[in-house]
């Protein structure tokens, strides 16, 4: 009987991990581990056409299963391209191992043809990245590698020759249980009795919730009813915590709406719960602050803490919430609620007169429209730009849909990548891309992945023709825009070309139907919608302080859109508001 290669090793480890399927495009270097994933039924290997797209498709995978995901590239070039990915994984909290395959180890050192260092390139986007040399390292780098990625909840990157890769494995190799989950994490009893204190000192408390507060819903809504708290939101903590919240004030941040920051200024003690909100022009100064999160170097990176809590969310409200005062008061919460109400009716009305009939189509239309027709399961992925403002705003989370974009790394042509990762994960499930025509052409070459896959993810593609953007942080600065526009082609033509099914729609009226022939279509579908270039309103004064990288001061919000069905949640809440 033959002896099991370091390549069938490998693969044996990573299905032992949980690992499903290898993203990645073949290469010379690569050679071993393909072939041994082709003489195994535990990992199926995904061809893409674009390494940059294995990552993304990995990422993403990983953050709707919560499992371990994997990418490769050959050697030099071929895993140069996963670097942007990984980096999207990496600060996206999704655990991903990254096979870097290597040139010839003999050759390391010598300037061979394609050489590169991948030990060294990766190491600012993983956890954990180094090089095989010997195959004596096997399977205890593998093996540390997939408990830092899952332990950690980031990425890992094993560089692995492929010469190294072809040879027999090691005799007696120690292989044990592997690290597949994490644990729940609870803060001590002094810190929770701490925060219990803080909490009924404080008259008013608000809660800021992040991606952090995934799964814990339930308790979050608990503490805020005793407490009396509004809850406002980051954009990674809209899908978790915006639905069935009668306590909800909106979101802060670039894209925020609502009442999220006037409820986060005006309160005696903010707590934030598992987020890491980087933009601290919208935290408050003078306001004691909480903050709960289970990676403890998110503590107290983008404010002054009062208090650091290290624990998960859940576990932390659910020993926490039978400790604290109930609160009588709702004043605070009350007129939060009714301020939030306001805000969103006055913005509401902007862009919402003829819509119907606006051409080009408004891109608010084409979103409000697409949260209509979607199913109440599917997965959005959402490219950076415009799209995550339609996305912010119009999207309604229901505890089933979910949203994933390049949200911490903001990196273009994130949604298409993403949707091949998501649709793999369950090809029944509704699996939408919101493309804008920027980050689409871009990598637009993996259109053709979802065609040799049959993937049936639909591409709603914002096509505004222009970097949008980019083209109002030019504005915001004062700058006027250049080289923004883009000249592009039938999108829907060259969707028909390639075998999906595509479809162009430049009259709203045709929009509702055109999507809804898209979702019934079994296979990857196109939706080019012409959308108007201009649909943005700046407000006309802009002060120096309200620009610093697009962070915007004082709560003021330079995107001054509607926010869909938000505003009917919104009114709905006041009715908890008692009546005298």
């Amino acid at each position: 009987m033959a002896k099991q290669t370091v390549a069938e090793q490998f693969v044996d480890i990573l299905a032992r991990a949980g690992v499903k399927r290898l993203y990645g495009v073949v290469g010379d270097s690569l050679n071993p581990v393909v072939d041994a994933i082709r003489r195994t039924s535990a990992v199926d290997w995904v061809q893409v056409r674009h390494e940059e797209v294995a990552a993304f498709a990995a990422g993403a995978e990983a953050q709707i299963t919560g499992r371990l995901a994997a990418c490769a590239g050959s050697c030099g070039p071929g895993n140069l391209h996963l670097i942007n990915g990984l980096f999207d994984a990496h600060r996206s909290m999704a655990p991903v191992l990254a096979l870097a395959s290597h040139i010839p180890s003999s050759e390391i050192g010598t300037s061979f043809f394609q050489e590169t260092h991948p030990d060294q390139l990766f190491q600012e986007c993983s956890h954990y990245c180094e090089l095989i040399s010997n195959t004596r390292q096997m399977p205890r780098v593998l093996q540390t590698a997939i408990q830092h990625a899952v332990g950690r909840s980031g990425v890992s990157v094993v560089a692995l020759p492929g010469d190294i890769a072809g040879e027999p494995a090691p005799e007696r190799a120690e292989e044990h249980a592997l690290v597949t989950a994490r644990p729940s994490v609870r803060p001590g009893d002094a810190e929770i009795a701490q925060l219990a204190r803080m909490i009924d000192q404080a008259g008013k408390v608000t809660l800021f919730c992040g991606s952090g507060t995934a799964g814990a819903h339930a308790e979050v809504m608990a503490l805020a009813e005793k407490i009396k708290s509004p809850v406002g939101h980051a954009l990674r903590g809209k899908e978790w915590i915006q639905y069935d919240n009668p306590y909800d004030v909106g979101m802060s941040g670039l894209l925020g709406y609502g009442a999220a920051y006037e409820a986060t200024h005006e309160c005696d003690l903010l707590i934030l719960l598992g987020t890491d909100f980087p933009y601290n022009a919208f935290l408050p100064k003078d306001v004691p602050i909480v903050q709960v999160d289970v990676r403890a170097e998110h503590l107290g990176r983008r404010s002054t803490l009062d208090l650091a809590v290290w624990g998960d969310v859940r576990e932390t409200l659910r020993c926490l919430t039978p400790l604290v005062q109930e609160k009588k008061n709702r004043r605070f919460l009350d007129r939060m609620l009714k301020k939030h109400a306001d805000a969103l009716e006055g913005v509401v009305k902007a862009y919402t007169r003829k819509v119907d009939r606006h051409v080009p189509v408004h891109p608010e239309y084409v979103a409000s429209v697409l949260d209509e027709e979607a199913s109440d399961d599917a997965i959005f992925t959402v490219d950076t730009g415009m799209c995550n403002v339609w996305a912010a705003r119009y999207l309604t989370p229901n505890g089933r849909r979910r949203v994933i974009g390049s949200f911490s790394h903001g990196s273009m042509a994130n949604a298409l990548p993403q949707a091949i990762g998501a649709q793999l994960t369950d090809r029944r499930r509704q699996v939408v891309s919101m493309s804008g025509d920027g980050g689409f052409s871009m990598l637009m070459g993996d259109f053709l992945t979802l065609v040799q896959h049959n993937l049936p993810v639909k591409v709603v593609l914002f096509n505004n023709s222009s970097l949008g953007m980019v083209e109002l942080e030019m504005l915001v600065a004062g700058l006027p825009s250049y080289g923004t526009g883009n000249q592009n082609p039938d999108f829907a033509a060259i969707a028909r070309a390639a075998g999906a099914y595509g479809v162009r729609v430049e009259k709203p009226k045709h929009l509702r139907g055109a999507l809804r022939d898209a979702f019934k279509h079994n296979g990857p579908a196109l939706v080019d919608v012409v959308t108007d270039p201009n649909a943005l309103s700046i407000p006309p004064k802009i002060s120096a302080d309200m620009v610093t990288g697009f962070a915007l001061s004082a709560g003021k919000i330079v995107l001054d859109g509607g926010v869909g069905r938000m505003v009917q949640m919104a009114r709905s809440n006041l009715r908890n508001i008692p009546r005298f």
